[in-house]
């Protein structure tokens, strides 16, 4: 994992707010989420985390994920492209792994193995930015022993918590952004290392990316560079008490809409009834143990 680098496909759109209306498919909807370990104490989420995969370069790699609650507690959220390698026909990234709480090299709560990835069928196919979002079944944790000997160290909701979720929701509210962002800026300032999970807070609005064919998105204000980000959480309704909220965005990339060499701008897929389906299929499937 130390020699992995950020994942840097589609780091960056040409993205811009419009006044085109998001139409929900459906009524709103949620799903409550379940407040993560009291202990470490602080603010930040323990259910945001790095997965690590071989790119289609052969080379270790990595985005942003979350823990997701649902019955099994085994899912991660993440970009769909975190997971489809849109680099080669479509295959899916190899040796996909999970890491809650990830910082400076450490992996406070285990290592999570992918076991089955979900992805919308526009995009799996048509890779249309719109779906760009996935979902990934894990096995229960695994950890090393005093003895050398890996562990089952249990069902990942369990030891982090799981965010909720949010579908056909307002696409004008205030957001988290939790994300590990590592790239530089156009103007080459890098001010952020992507060695530990960083915050930002924004307003949300109605955006369009014409070169990736994104026409109904979400943006959110926010200075997170693009590589390191693809995967991080937008989380609405935050609680800084128990570290949860409700997942309604993704970032799948970012921009600079000023013009001043700085990204200030972090787009995700509308959570629609069809973001709802996909997470449907993948909650209700059991992954076991991998030891």
């Amino acid at each position: 994992m130390k020699s992995a680098t950020p994942y840097a496909v589609q780091t960056v759109a040409h993205s811009e707010q419009t006044s085109t209306p998001i139409v929900p498919d459906g009524k709103p909807g949620v799903v409550p989420p379940a407040p993560g370990p009291t202990s470490p104490k602080g603010k930040l989420p323990t259910t945001s985390g790095k997965v690590f995969f071989l790119g289609a370069d052969g080379q270790p790699h990595w985005c942003a994920g979350t823990a997701m609650m649902s019955p099994y507690r085994n899912l991660v959220a993440t970009a769909g492209h975190c997971v489809k390698d849109t680099q080669s026909a479509g295959a899916m990234l190899d040796k996909w792994v999970f890491v809650p709480g990830y910082s400076e090299g450490t992996t406070p709560w285990g290592l999570y193995v992918g076991k089955q990835a979900f992805v919308h069928y526009d995009f799996d196919v048509y890779e249309d930015y719109d779906r760009d979002f996935a979902f990934v079944t894990v096995y229960n944790g695994v950890v090393l022993s005093s003895s050398g000997m890996l562990t089952d160290s249990g069902r990942l909701v369990e030891n982090v918590g799981g965010q909720g979720l949010a579908y056909n929701q307002t696409t004008t509210s205030s957001i988290d952004v939790f994300g590990y962002p590592a790239g530089p800026n156009p103007d080459g300032t890098q001010p952020y290392t992507g060695q530990t999970l960083e915050r930002s807070y924004g307003k949300t609005f109605n955006a369009m990316a014409p070169d990736i064919n994104g026409e109904q998105l979400i943006g959110v204000d926010s200075p997170f560079t693009g590589e390191g980000s693809l995967g991080s959480a937008w989380l609405y309704n935050y609680s800084n008490g128990n570290r949860s909220g409700y997942l309604n965005g993704i970032t799948i990339s970012v921009s600079d809409t000023d013009g001043d060499n700085r990204y200030d701008t972090s787009v995700s897929p509308y959570f629609d009834g069809e973001f709802f389906g996909v997470y449907s299929a993948a909650k209700n499937l059991w992954s076991g143990t991998i030891v």
